[in-house]
C-alpha cells in the first residue's frame, strides 16, 4: 500500500494543473487516469473543427500563459500541444490505465483509502493519501435523454461526444438534438458536410460572435457584470437582429450573468445563425414525444423522417458510481455540493476541480485555489 500526500483523480487539464501546482510547491502526489493519454476528452472524443471558443489569455493553465505571440483562438490541435507542452515542463507523470474503483475517508486514520485498477497487469492497487482531488470532469458521461421508442430507432443514434465530423452523413437528414455550443457548431458543421440538418431548440439562449464575448470577458475587469452584459446583448441585437421569428428567444437575464449563476454559456456563432435564417439548417422549437422507426413525433404534432439523430444533450458526472464518500464534497448528481466561488473545497481534505462548468479558466482559478489551501494546512500542522 503505496502512500502519497496527495492522490488526484483524472489526467485532464484540471489533473494536469492541479499536478503542476503542487510540484511547484514540492508536495508529493499521484494521478490515476483510467484512459490510455491526458487530456482523452480532447484527444478522443472531441469534434474535428472543434476550437476554443474564448481567447487564448482566458485558455491556459497556471504557470504556463501562452505567448502574445500566439493565435488569438486555439484550434483543437494547437491546444492539445499546449497540454503536451505543459506535462513536459513539468514532468507529470499520470499512471494510465489506472481506474479508481473506491475511495473512502478512515475516520481513525483520518487519511484516504483509494482502490484502483490497473487495467494493463489486471491487478488491484491500494493507496493512502492526506488529501484527495477530484479532476475527473463534467463531461464523464454522455448524457442521452429517455425518450419513448428511441431503443427502435431505424437509423443511427450518436452523442456528440462520439461525433467527429458530417462526413459521412452526407444527404442524409440529421437531427440534432441540443442548442448549446456542441448542438449549434455539430448542425453547422453537418450542412458543410452536405448533410439536411435540423435542429431541436428548446430552451431561450444567447447568441454572440467570439469577439464579442471577448471584449465582454475584458470589460467585466472595470465595469460590473449588470453594465456588461447590457452593452453586449444590445451590440448582439443589432449584429443578429430579432431571432424569435427562427425559434431563438434571448433569456431575460445577461449572458454572463447566467454564466455566473447557472454555468450555462452564451452560444458563441460559428455561421450556424446564417445558415438558420437561409433555411439551409431547419429550427424544431419542439420537445420530441416519442419514435417510431424511422419517424420523429414533436410535441406540437409535427411528424418527420430522419437517418441520423445527433444527441448534443451534455454528461453526466460519474463520480458517485465509485465515490462512497461522496457526501464530503459532492451532491447527489455529481457536482459540488458548496456554491461558487467555494465550491471547490470539501470536507477531510477532499477538493473538486474543473466542476464548476467555468472552462479552462475556471481550472486554472480551482487548481490555484485547491493547491494553495493544501499548502496552507501542510505548513499549519508542521
Amino acid at each position: 500500500m503505496q502512500e502519497f500526500t496527495v492522490v488526484i483523480v483524472g489526467a485532464g487539464p484540471s489533473g494536469l494543473a492541479i499536478s503542476a501546482c503542487l510540484t511547484q510547491n514540492s508536495i508529493s502526489h499521484i494521478i490515476f487516469e483510467k484512459e490510455d493519454c491526458c487530456a482523452s476528452l480532447w484527444r478522443k472524443n472531441a469534434y474535428d473543427r472543434l476550437n476554443l471558443h474564448l481567447a487564448s489569455e482566458f485558455c491556459y493553465l497556471p504557470l504556463m500563459p501562452h505567448p502574445p505571440s500566439g493565435p488569438t483562438y486555439l484550434s483543437k490541435d494547437q491546444f492539445l500541444q499546449y497540454i503536451d507542452k505543459y506535462v513536459e515542463h513539468f514532468n507529470i507523470k499520470p499512471h494510465y490505465c489506472h481506474v479508481v474503483v473506491s475511495a473512502e475517508y478512515d475516520e481513525v486514520s483520518k487519511k484516504w483509502s483509494i482502490e484502483t485498477k490497473n487495467i494493463r497487469e489486471d491487478k488491484s492497487e491500494k493507496y493512502i493519501s492526506n488529501y484527495l482531488v477530484i479532476a475527473s470532469g463534467e463531461n464523464s458521461e454522455g448524457y442521452i435523454p429517455n425518450v419513448s421508442g428511441l431503443g427502435n430507432f431505424e437509423g443511427e443514434v450518436v452523442h456528440s461526444k462520439y461525433y467527429k465530423s458530417g462526413s459521412k452523413y452526407e444527404s442524409k437528414k440529421v437531427l440534432v438534438v441540443g442548442c448549446g455550443n456542441s448542438g449549434m457548431e455539430i448542425a453547422y458543421d453537418l450542412h458543410n458536410w452536405g448533410a439536411n440538418p435540423s435542429i431541436v431548440i428548446r430552451s431561450p439562449f444567447h447568441v454572440m460572435t467570439r469577439e464579442l464575448m471577448h471584449q465582454g470577458m475584458r470589460m467585466v475587469n472595470y465595469l460590473p457584470v449588470s453594465v456588461v452584459d447590457t452593452i453586449v446583448t444590445f451590440l448582439a441585437k443589432l449584429k443578429y437582429g430579432d431571432l424569435s421569428k427562427y425559434g431563438i428567444y434571448r433569456p431575460k437575464d445577461g449572458p454572463l450573468h447566467l454564466k455566473n449563476i447557472t454555468g450555462k454559456s452564451a452560444v458563441i456563432d460559428v455561421g450556424t445563425i446564417e445558415k438558420i435564417k437561409e433555411g439551409a439548417i431547419k429550427v424544431v422549437p419542439s420537445n420530441i414525444t416519442r419514435i417510431e422507426k424511422k419517424k420523429v413525433v414533436f410535441k406540437n404534432n409535427i411528424e418527420e423522417e430522419f437517418d441520423v439523430i445527433v444527441f448534443a444533450t451534455g454528461y453526466r458526472s460519474v463520480v458517485n458510481k465509485w465515490f462512497k464518500d461522496y457526501k464530503y464534497a459532492f451532491n447527489d448528481k455529481g457536482f459540488p455540493k458548496n456554491p461558487f466561488p467555494r465550491h471547490w473545497k470539501g470536507d477531510h481534505g477532499l477538493y473538486c476541480a474543473g466542476l464548476a462548468r467555468r472552462g479552462l479558466f475556471g481550472v486554472k482559478v480551482d487548481a490555484e485555489s485547491i493547491v494553495e489551501d493544501i499548502n496552507q494546512n501542510i505548513n499549519s500542522n508542521n
